[in-house]
């Protein structure tokens, strides 16, 4: 079982403790890691291998609901901007990674693909210091 398709079977089971909340058409969850405070994923529900799967109604969702995701993450962290990255390559289903990206960051960070930062030893998640985040983004979703 792909990685997507499992933590789309967690968040269906309630056994997904990253889960913002359910969006039309998915999941959004926060990110493994948080070395972007605020990095969460749109995860479609169902699975399918990419946004070209599907329907015209299906994609108009999915992206508004990325959008709107983006603009609760932009309001609660106080981000400067958002970057939505739908890649697919490692795992080959639809997923969108979004990345609030804040003045703050290093100079030779700061205008890069967030793929430059050192992924191995950024910080984990952890409910306790990032659930009050969590909780924010999913308010302002109204969930």
């Amino acid at each position: 079982m792909s990685l997507i398709t499992e933590r789309v079977r967690l968040a269906r089971a309630g056994a997904n403790d990253k889960v913002i909340c359910r969006m039309a058409s998915g999941w959004a969850v926060m990110g493994d890691v948080q070395f972007l405070q605020g990095y969460c994923l749109l995860l479609p529900d169902p699975v399918v291998p990419s946004l070209n799967d599907l329907d015209v109604n299906a994609r108009a969702a999915y992206l508004l609901d990325m959008a709107r995701l983006g603009d609760a993450v932009l309001e609660v962290t106080g981000a400067l901007r958002m970057n939505y990255e739908i890649l697919g390559n490692s795992e080959p289903e639809l997923h969108c990674h979004l990345f609030p990206r804040y003045a703050d960051e290093p100079e030779g960070k700061r205008r890069m693909p967030v793929w430059f930062y050192d992924w191995k030893n950024a910080p984990p998640y952890v409910e306790a210091l990032h659930g009050d985040l969590r909780r924010r983004i999913a308010q302002v979703l109204g969930a």
